[in-house]
């Protein structure tokens, strides 16, 4: 049912009384499909209001009346309450089934009391019963004069109608005292006046029963009122709801943006101190190991050999060091032939035995997302053979869901000794930081004594 103010008076007027909204609506009123279905409401509502609608009144005032005399007419008042909401649910039903405007039903108050006395003090409490006799009343009153006078001015243009071949010698004609020709035009403006009179009014009356049953039959103003304000309430807590989830959503994000740059931070020195620590010395003495060759060469050409030999050592232990410090900052195999041949590799490389399960076709996982999962891996791997003292080790790889991959899922674990955690400054910490800058999630399940298990999600898109 649409509202009394603003549009929706408007929007239903449209439909149940289109004559009454404009001018070209008003025009087409004696052929319009409204007028047709405000006739049928006029006409059944007026035989059904006259025999169920005003029974239903004059039981109500007849029960309301012997109510003083020793309280007799309080159960019959009751029952005809009882029976006005019955009433009201039929009326309901058949404005909606004639007109297409669904009102709804009121609200009830609260549940079924019990005890006979309080389920017949109930009815007499219940506002919206009374309001359903006092439509039954003023629809039988306002269908007893709207039906039978729009059916008098459609019997007055058909008359009019018929006037024209037919009164041409009647004393009707005489009487106006016009030529015939003017005579039969008057009837046929006549005529015309009538129909257009019966066809906006019949789409009124409909109106106005429809009017009177949302008011009558339909919630109360004040139930109205609650209503909208649970709907502005429930409004106001989603709305709350998703701001908070906005703010939690920032904080989320400025924490794993912080760690993300700590942990790349982290990662600079890291690199930094091997190269220092790792392959600069190692240049060092190599460059040392050849001055000293060079300077042999000619007088001990022995010696000179023997620190050419320590200095081609140096050079495959300097570019082994060079592999494994690129290895860390994005291994070739990675790019090369996918994150299965990777996972392959770093089990290949691990003091446990590991067992790598990948399932389904992990390529269409970003760059970015098959790079974090492969440094948790070896994180992880590592984090085993330092401290898990696991005797086998399971990597399950997989894209979830199957049928549409959104997220690339990683789950590492060990049958060690457990109680892995993820303090600071400690590997797995750095690794929850490369994650979290992902938008993915990590979960740690390491009690003492039952393995360790790592389970990371990150999104797929690169």
């Amino acid at each position: 049912m649409t509202s009394d103010d603003g549009p929706g008076r408007y929007l239903l007027e449209d439909r149940v009384a289109p004559a009454l909204t404009s001018g070209a609506a008003f025009l087409s009123a004696p052929y319009h499909r409204a007028t047709g279905r405000a006739v049928a409401v006029l006409a059944v509502g007026w035989v059904w209001h006259l025999t169920g609608g005003l029974t239903l009144w004059v039981l109500t005032v007849m029960s309301a009346a012997l109510v003083p005399a020793l309280g007799i007419g309080l159960p019959l008042l009751a029952a005809c309450l009882v029976a006005a909401r019955w009433f009201a649910v039929s009326e309901r039903a058949r404005i909606a089934h004639q007109t297409g405007v669904a009102i709804p039903s009121p609200v009830r108050r609260a549940e079924a009391p019990s005890g006979l006395w309080a389920r017949t003090w109930a009815p007499l409490r219940d506002a919206r019963a009374w309001s359903a006799a006092l439509y039954a009343f003023l629809a039988t009153l306002s269908g007893s004069i709207l039906f039978p006078l729009t059916v008098a001015l459609a019997a007055g243009a058909a008359a009019a109608v018929a006037f024209v071949p037919l009164g041409r010698d009647s004393a009707l004609a005489g009487w106006l005292g016009l030529p015939w020709p003017a005579t039969a035009a008057v009837a046929l403006v006549l005529a015309v006046v009538l129909l257009w009179s019966a066809a906006a009014l019949a789409q009124y009356g409909s109106y106005l029963m429809v009017r009177l049953a949302a008011n009558l039959l339909g919630p109360s103003a004040a139930d109205v009122a609650r209503a909208r304000a649970a709907v502005a309430e429930q409004e106001t807590r989603v709305a709350e709801a998703a701001a908070h989830t906005a703010r939690e959503r920032a904080v989320v994000l400025t924490e794993s943006r912080t760690a993300a740059v700590s942990a790349a931070d982290t990662e600079r020195r890291r690199i930094e101190r091997d190269l220092h620590d790792g392959a600069q010395q190692r240049l060092v003495a190599l460059g040392v190991e050849l001055g000293v060759a060079r300077r042999l060469a000619d007088r001990d050409p022995e010696h000179a050999v023997a620190a050419l030999e320590v200095a081609h050592r140096e050079i495959k232990e300097t570019l082994a060091e060079l592999r494994d410090l690129v290895r860390g900052i994005h291994p070739a195999v990675l790019a090369d032939r996918g994150l299965d041949a990777a996972l392959s590799a770093l089990a290949g490389r691990s003091p446990v035995p590991v067992r790598v399960e990948v399932t389904g076709d992990l390529g269409p996982a970003g760059s970015a997302a098959q790079a974090a999962a492969y440094f948790v891996v070896a994180e992880a791997l590592t984090n085993v053979a330092k401290h898990a003292g696991a005797e086998s080790v399971r990597v399950r790889a997989s894209l979830v869901p199957e049928e549409h991959p959104s997220r690339l899922r990683i789950v590492v674990s060990d049958d060690g000794r457990g109680g892995a955690e993820t303090s600071h400054g400690s590997g797995l910490e750095g690794l929850r930081g490369r994650v979290a800058a992902l938008d993915g999630t990590f979960e740690l399940d390491s009690p003492p004594g039952q393995g360790t298990r790592l389970t990371v999600e990150v999104p797929c898109a690169s």
